[in-house]
């Protein structure tokens, strides 16, 4: 066995294993420090380490005899035995030296505490004593301290007593003064069930006649002293209830009575105040004189805050100031008859009149269309004067409503805002917006019901908006909420909802916006519009026409059923405003135009309302989805069109084409029939049709996106930015759904049109039999008749150089594209027939070889010599044509040097047609 072994290693050609070692060595240096020899054993010898007091086995808790083993597993249990003894001997020599040093301690430890216990027998005795001392004086103080206390609780009491007295008798001259300043007459009588009638309110002796600004004035500034003092009073009494006076209910009806009377003469006064200045027929106040009731009306708007009677103030308001105008103002015919203007107390400057309208242009405006929008302007319109400038006004052109709307503008600006703009200045001054609640007095609450709900004026809201919400629902309900005219439907809610925001620039503050919007009025209000009927007959108008067009199944431009007046006005003016360099339409079918002409209309004037945005802009993507599923319903299937991938086209007719006897002459073969040729028309026009009409959809709906409906979408995500982008890659979806279907259209195109460029090669087949039977054998000059109508079909499609083509609008973006595949076919279709042309000259070639005939009419010499000019020929003919072809290529844009089916083309021709071995 050795002897083969040896024998086989002697005859191998490394018997050494050169080649494995150096393979080993190679990869050590690779691996570097991560190589690790295969060696285990340690070369390490144990360190001798003698027994002291810090081995841990000695020193544990508990001595584990194995792990201490294990540690001396090196040395051999008779060393280990004597290594025990020695650590045993030094153990005791330390215990003994350890004694020695502390004995002498250690003895003399007893004889030092001798006599120490009768010591501490003496130091016992005077420590009672001197505990028996201490605990009665302990005592003295404890009871000298009691009764320190106790004077002192007394004269804590007393005090109390005295102070509630001095409040009582406060209370009691704060309730005579008040009776004696609001004139009140004193009552006799003490029985409370006496008090309990009805409470004649105090008047002035002139009731019911005007006031003059003088005793307004007095008047005014009588009341902000009783309110104080009064104030003061309802103060008092909160500290003397807490102590559980009865005083306070023995003269709680004097009290009601005082605030009865105050109550009375403060809306006797604020009325007075009002009408002098809201009442046009008392004739024109001077500028002094309004001055001075501003003054007194300001004083009693601060009354009525310190009262917290907000509620009472806004119902004076209503009552006297607002139902008035309300009801001669809005009426079920009011918007039929003429109404009066509102005069202004004084005359303003021209300027002032001035109303803010928008002026409609020539061209028909695209952005939703509001008789007035109350934009933000630069300066903050809350912390401006109501004074400073005029109301913003609607356009009340051929507008009924937006004319009674001007009106109660007019009367708001004229007779409310300074008002408004005076009770938010106190409302600031005093915090009441922030206050808790109302001052109460037992169980008797200052305000009326509604004034636990919300602190603080609220003209707009609770005086304002209320009666002109409420009259405009029960007057005008049926006439500005009816949607039974879509058109008048869409005019009212714009125009209403523009008299909202000019309402809301009235405002005083933001605050009383949000309170006027979240007012129970307003909410109802906005809901009696019944927009979801308006968008159903909307949708009515659009769906039935659309998909009457939509059941046409034809995508033909010469199609009876396209007209391109039934282009809406809206689309059609959109599109020419768009598309106006151009000066044509930009759809081709009627069904696209129409698609997105409802679109448009969604987001035009006429139709859009921002709080349908929503829905119409669910619409928007159900009719691109709706037109995606027309083309595909429309368009020839891919596999049931006659139509051949481009991919095949090189491979079709190889075996026709090597298997031919001879050339074919020139004209239609059975393949290029005038059927297919018309069939090729027809499905090329409907192609380019369907591209057309998806690209100027991409476009339009698109350009409608940017320029209209991301500006008119309104705001639904405050805090985060992203609801236009997620808008915006939904219909981008959509679109790209859409422009799907124009890869596969322009492939199939292509793919028409390559083969028919392919079928015009044809005759090249027949150039060599061509030459070989002319009786003229120069060469020749010009390409053959063929070569400039090999992509003759390209250059009708995209319309070129002729009247016009079905893709004529797709040149732009196409023509290159479309024009290099063509090219690229047609350079393998000609690479194909010049290999068959190749392999028919050889087989030629050697049939001639093979006979052997030396009698003949003609020479051998002679025969040989004409074969190499009329080869010569053919290759200057091929080349002529390829150069022709190039030239037909770069002129459609194509760059034909980059190409390498060309170059590998261009070398054939100018190759020789056969090898010249043979």
């Amino acid at each position: 066995m050795s002897s083969r072994v040896s024998q086989a290693a002697a005859k191998s050609p490394d018997p050494y294993e050169l080649e494995r070692l150096a393979e080993e060595l190679v990869a050590r240096e690779l691996a570097g420090s991560t190589y690790t020899p295969r060696t285990t054993a340690s070369t390490e010898l144990p360190i001798y380490v003698p027994l002291s007091h810090d081995n841990p086995h000695l020193t544990a808790e508990v001595f584990n005899v194995e792990e201490f083993l294990l540690s001396r597993s090196h040395t051999s249990l008779q060393d280990l035995r004597s290594e025990l003894r020695d650590y045993l001997t030094s153990l005791k020599e330390e215990l003994v030296l350890l004694i020695n040093d502390d004995y002498e301690a250690f003895i003399s430890l007893s004889t030092d505490l001798r006599g120490e216990g009768s010591r501490l027998e003496k130091l016992k005795l005077p420590l009672d004593d001197l505990r028996k001392r201490i605990s009665e004086s302990r005592a003295g103080l404890q009871a000298t301290q009691d009764s320190i206390q106790e004077t002192l609780d007394a004269r804590t009491k007393l005090r109390e007593e005295k102070a509630l007295l001095h409040l009582l008798l406060k209370i009691s001259e704060s309730v005579t003064r008040l009776e004696s300043l609001l004139l009140i007459s004193q009552v006799t009588t003490s029985s409370l069930e006496s008090h309990n009638s009805n409470y004649q309110f105090h008047l002035p002796a002139s009731a019911g006649q005007p006031i003059d600004a003088k005793s307004q004035g007095n008047r005014a500034k009588h009341l902000s002293r009783v309110t104080a003092e009064y104030t003061q009073l309802l103060y008092h009494i909160e500290k003397a209830k807490e102590e559980n006076c009865a005083f306070v209910d023995e003269i709680r009806w004097r009290i009601d009575r005082i605030q009865s009377t105050l109550t009375s003469d403060l809306d006797h006064i604020f009325s007075a105040i009002l009408t002098s200045l809201t009442d046009i027929k008392t004739g024109k106040v001077l500028d002094l004189e309004r001055a001075k009731l501003y003054v007194d009306l300001t004083e009693c708007l601060r009354i009525y805050d310190s009262l917290h009677l907000w509620r009472v103030a806004e119902e004076i308001m209503r009552r006297d100031v607002m139902q008035a105008f309300i009801k001669k103002t809005i009426f079920p015919d009011a918007l039929a008859v003429s109404l009066s203007p509102v005069l202004p107390h004084t005359p303003l400057p021209a300027a002032l009149f001035t109303r803010t309208e928008s002026r409609g242009s020539a061209l028909f405006p695209r952005t939703p269309y509001t008789p007035f929008t109350a934009f933000a302007t630069k300066q903050n319109p809350f912390e401006a004067s109501h004074v400073s400038g005029p109301v913003h006004l609607l356009d009340e052109s051929n507008d009924a409503l937006a004319r009674l709307y001007n009106q109660i503008l007019r009367f708001i600006e004229r007779d409310f805002g300074r008002i408004m703009e005076i009770t938010e200045r106190v409302s600031l001054k005093a915090g009441s917006t922030k206050s808790q609640s109302g001052i109460s007095l037992g169980n008797y609450d200052l305000g009326d019901a509604q004034q636990v709900s919300a602190d603080g004026f609220e003209i707009m809201t609770n005086v304002v908006w209320a009666e002109i919400g409420r009259a405009i629902m029960d007057e005008l309900g049926t006439v500005v909420f009816a949607p039974g005219n879509p058109n008048e439907f869409r005019k009212h809610h714009s125009t209403t909802q523009a008299f909202i925001r000019s309402l809301e620039f009235l405002a005083p503050s933001t605050h009383s916006v949000q309170n006027m919007r979240s007012h129970p009025i307003f909410t109802a209000f906005q809901r009696r519009w019944q927009l979801d009927v308006y968008f159903q007959l909307r949708w009515k108008e659009v769906i039935p026409k659309l998909e009457e067009t939509l059941s046409s199944r034809i995508l033909d431009p010469e199609a009876p059923n396209f007209t391109p007046g039934q282009l809406s006005s809206i689309c059609f003016q959109w599109m020419s405003l768009a598309n106006c360099s151009q000066g044509r339409n930009v759809f081709v079918t009627a069904q696209a135009a129409n698609v997105f002409t409802a679109i448009a209309s969604c987001w035009s004037a006429e139709v859009y309302i921002p709080d349908l945005a929503h829905r119409f802009w669910k619409f928007t993507l159900q009719l691109l989805s709706r037109y995606r599923e027309w083309l595909e319903s429309s368009l020839p299937p891919a596999g049931g069109s006659p139509v051949k991938p481009a991919a095949n086209i090189t491979n079709e007719k190889t075996s026709a084409i090597v298997n031919s006897p001879r050339p074919s002459t020139p004209g239609l073969t059975p393949e290029v029939t005038t059927e297919s040729t018309a069939a090729d028309e027809i499905l090329l026009r409907q192609f380019a049709t369907a591209l057309v009409d998806i690209r100027a959809m991409t476009s339009q709906a698109l350009q409608l996106w940017r320029e209209e409906i991301s500006m008119m979408l309104p705001d639904m995500s405050i805090e985060d930015d992203t609801t236009e982008e997620v808008l915006e890659v939904a219909l981008k979806t959509q679109l790209e759904q859409l422009s799907a279907l124009s890869t596969s259209l322009c492939s199939q195109a292509t793919a028409i049109l390559s083969r028919r460029c392919c079928d015009a090669l044809l005759p090249v087949r027949s150039i060599p039999s061509q030459f070989r039977a002319m009786s003229n054998k120069r060469l020749p000059s010009e390409p053959s008749y063929f070569a400039p109508t090999i992509l003759r079909p390209v250059r009708i499609f995209f319309g070129i150089g002729t009247g016009g083509g079905p893709g004529e609008r797709l040149k732009e973006e196409l023509l290159r594209d479309v024009s290099t595949d063509v090219v690229e076919s047609v350079c393998q279709r000609y690479i194909q027939y010049l290999t068959a042309m190749k392999k028919t000259e050889e087989s030629l070639r050697r049939l001639k070889k093979g006979k052997k005939s030396t009698l003949s009419l003609f020479g051998s010499a002679t025969a040989g010599k004409d074969d190499g000019k009329d080869e010569e020929r053919i290759r200057a003919q091929m080349v002529l044509d390829v150069e022709a072809f190039k030239t037909e290529g770069e002129a459609l844009g194509v760059d034909m040097q980059s190409m390498n089916s060309f170059i590998v083309l261009d070398q054939m021709v100018r190759a020789e047609l056969v090898d010249g071995d043979l």
